[in-house]
């Protein structure tokens, strides 16, 4: 039985965006434990060669299947998000490895007056059993550079497992097509000035097959692209600084 909605939630329409490829041997781990009580479930498929449609299909008769229209998780997942048409957007990942239980969790942020509802592994009451100590040093690591730099206050910058209104999608980083993409976008988020709440959550090892993210090069990409917005934000604000002068000059009529 799926947990009940949290209250308000008769209100908001939910979609739950799950990029997959080849997790045919996972969706029953998935699918069956998203709350019957979200307005769609969008399954994004990146060109699997199992038998994954068909399994989603068997499992959820009314989900609906877009197929992604680049390589890449970021591709995946802006597929998803541009398709999506409830007024709050959930990400979940296909392998088993986030909660749909916690779905209540995340849609209670919000409603409580976030923007953004971003899951973390590492608040009370979280935690990971697919946490390496290499990858726990990373993930620090990330977070640690992402909040110097971009003076933000993120306790888990690299987890896949948020929630925001619909409305606010513009602001995430939809025209990275790869790992970056869901780091970049709680930079984005965050600098936007729109509220970001942290939600504990628990991450389980994925059911079965391998895992499609490879440590280094995923790695270096997103230190690639940290960086890269880094320069792109300054950029913005240099170059935005002689409009806002001359601006405020003409206001005072000096």
């Amino acid at each position: 039985m799926s947990s009940p909605p949290p209250r308000g939630i008769d209100e908001p329409r939910v979609s739950v965006v799950i990029p997959a490829l080849n997790e045919a041997d996972c969706l029953p781990d998935v699918l069956p434990f998203v709350p019957d009580w979200v307005h769609e479930v969008l399954l994004v498929d990146g060109q699997s060669t199992d038998r994954t449609i068909e399994v989603a299909r068997r499992l959820r008769p009314d989900i609906r299947i877009v197929v992604q229209d680049r390589r890449g998780k970021g591709a995946a997942l802006r597929t998803g998000i541009s398709n999506a048409s409830g007024d709050i957007i959930v990400m979940l990942d296909a392998d088993g490895s986030t909660d749909p239980g916690e779905i209540p969790a995340f849609i209670g942020a919000l409603l409580a007056g976030a923007d953004f509802a971003k899951g973390s592994r590492f608040l009370q009451g979280a935690g990971s059993t697919d946490m390496t100590s290499l990858r726990r040093f990373g993930n620090w690591g990330f977070a640690v550079l992402a909040n110097v730099l971009f003076n933000t206050r993120f306790s888990d910058l690299t987890y896949g497992y948020n929630a925001l209104w619909a409305r606010n999608r513009s602001s995430l980083a939809l025209e990275i097509d790869g790992w970056p993409n869901e780091i970049i976008s709680n930079i984005r988020v965050a600098r936007s000035g729109l509220k970001v709440v942290e939600v504990a959550s628990f991450e389980h090892a994925r059911v079965a097959g391998q895992a499609k993210l490879r440590l280094l090069p995923a790695a270096s990409a997103i230190l690639a692209a940290i960086f890269a917005e880094w320069i792109r934000q300054r950029t913005s604000r240099a170059s935005a600084a002689p409009i806002d002068s001359r601006r405020a000059r003409e206001l005072s009529g000096v």
